[in-house]
């Protein structure tokens, strides 16, 4: 196969055969309801693990998605069990808003209420509205809407990280305890304009529209380096820089989650400002390139992290092929098939189904971290699947 040449087949093969039915025959949790929380690296089911919202609001969106696309009836399924759980168990009915995190059979163990979790709820609420025309979903996803913006930073513009069960300040922000304690970060607004762009599709409010406008402007006036064209990380509330860890995997992503979202919006002048942004960060991204065409993890002061992450890689192929498209560069578009290559051969558990979480700089399966999980989830791989069959192949 030619590097610049993709098995068409192949992207729906990977959704239909492999990654979604692994969810399906092993994740389901028909004691409790909804999914399991985990199976660890050695495809080991941990049943009474606790439940996190972003697992499940990205199982949301998935199943939505790929029911959305190829009508399967099994999808809607699971769409439907999703939605039901996270309806049932997640949502404050106090606050508003949804918990962090609950125990195996339903109960809150973290009722904070981060910024980031509340963006993939609606990510996923509005994925479920768009294949299945449940109304009561699209008035959950306004709802959220309502609550970030509420929330938001009036003084000095974007979203703080997270807030007490209550909305109140609180004193640890963090996402995960790999992440710095900041008050913001390129991550959760990455993930605020990505359902935002999702909601606009189907709700054009007004006032969503200026707030996508307003995160699209975050995004090329503060996140984005001049110099470099990488994404800075963190920041304090006056968007002053926290942090010197460039991210490929969240650059290449952002890089086509921006030209979606200006695109989605329709506005020709922010189309035009934010293209040339888009190939200029994708080819930023380029420099975390491997020699075997997989993406490597972070680098700080020249010190890289070379472990290949299954979420990396998967942005990786989006992000080229819309680079690709964009530019007519056929750099782009080679450096796509070398990473779904990667993938491929290495991350692919071809046994049981998924991917690994990683496979190490020494060329080794990470099986240390989890199969399923609280960050382990089928969103990136999934979605990547979807954008290659839905915007660049014919399913």
């Amino acid at each position: 196969m030619k590097r610049d040449k993709f098995d068409m087949e192949g992207f729906k093969k990977e959704l239909t055969a492999h990654i979604l039915p692994f969810w399906i025959s092993f994740m389901v949790d028909d004691e409790n309801g909804g999914f399991y929380g985990r199976m660890d690296g050695h495809n080991r089911l941990i049943k009474d693990a606790s439940k996190g919202a972003v697992l499940n609001a990205r199982l949301l969106w998935t199943f939505s998605a790929a029911y959305r696309l190829l009508k399967t009836p099994v999808y809607l399924e699971m769409a439907e069990r999703a939605y039901n759980y996270i309806c049932k168990y997640f949502i404050d009915p106090v606050y508003g808003g949804v918990y962090w995190e609950l125990d195996c059979k339903g109960n809150p163990v973290n009722r904070k209420k981060q910024t980031y979790a509340q963006g993939f709820a609606l990510y996923g609420f509005t994925e479920y509205y768009r294949a299945t025309k449940d109304i009561m979903a699209l008035e959950r996803a306004r709802q959220l809407f309502e609550l970030i913006e509420e929330h938001k930073d009036k003084q000095y513009g974007g979203y703080f990280e997270a807030f007490t069960d209550d909305w109140k300040p609180i004193d640890d922000m963090r996402l995960s305890d790999k992440d710095a304690n900041e008050k913001k970060s390129m991550n959760t607004h990455l993930h605020i304009l990505e359902p935002y762009t999702n909601l606009l599709r189907v709700w054009p409010d007004e006032r969503l529209r200026v707030a996508q406008q307003e995160l699209i402007t975050i995004f090329l006036n503060h996140i984005l380096n001049a110099e470099t064209r990488h994404l800075e990380l963190f920041f304090d509330e006056r968007w002053n820089k926290k942090s010197s860890t460039i991210s490929f995997g969240h650059d290449i992503e952002a890089s086509w989650l921006l030209y979606e979202a200006a695109l989605v919006l329709g506005d020709s002048q922010m189309i035009k400002n934010v293209m040339p942004v888009s190939i200029e960060i994708a080819m930023a991204a380029l420099e975390g390139l491997e020699p075997d065409g997989s993406m490597i993890y972070e680098s700080e002061f020249g010190r890289k992290d070379k472990d290949r992450h299954w979420w990396v890689q998967a942005e990786s192929i989006v992000g080229f092929m819309y680079a690709y498209k964009n530019s007519e560069n056929i750099l782009f578009k080679e450096r796509a098939c070398d990473v779904w290559n990667y993938v491929q051969q290495r991350l692919i558990d071809a046994a049981t189904g998924e991917w690994y979480w990683s496979i190490y700089a020494d060329n080794t399966v990470n099986r240390m971290d989890d199969k399923a999980g609280f960050w382990k989830c089928p969103y990136h791989n999934s979605r990547m699947c979807i954008e290659m069959m839905e915007h660049f192949f014919i399913c």
